[in-house]
């Protein structure tokens, strides 16, 4: 499916990390989140019942940010598609974490990993 909905560059306060203070203090995290689904109906009747709204998906992803904590950004990218997949009528999800204040010594903009998830076949919506 080559539709998507994109939500770039969103900001969220997070304890996740491997080092025991990383766990302690919140830090930013950003996260981008790519929708896989059929946007036509939606274009063709202008009607929010047959899309996905924006901010339905950016509470999901501030709650899990802002309110678990994970070791690895693995784990974060999934609780994320994981709980957008459950959620949405979405056949694909696209999930983009980035750490920007990684305890790396050196300079680098940010760590981060991008996961991909479909739809399983028996979890159709």
């Amino acid at each position: 499916m080559s539709d998507r909905i994109i939500l770039a560059d969103m900001v969220f306060q997070g304890r996740h990390g491997l080092h025991e203070q990383e766990q302690r203090q919140a830090q930013p995290f950003e996260v981008d989140v790519e929708l896989a689904l059929n946007l036509q109906p939606a274009g063709i009747d202008d009607d929010i019942d047959k899309t996905v709204d924006y901010g339905q998906v950016f509470d999901v992803c501030r709650q899990i940010v802002e309110s678990t904590s994970f070791r690895l950004l693995e784990a974060l990218a999934e609780a994320i598609a994981h709980e957008i997949l459950a959620a949405f009528p979405v056949s694909e999800v696209t999930i983009r974490v980035r750490k920007p204040k990684v305890p790396i010594d050196g300079t680098l903009a940010y760590a981060g990993v991008e996961i991909q998830r479909q739809r399983s076949n028996n979890d159709r919506r």
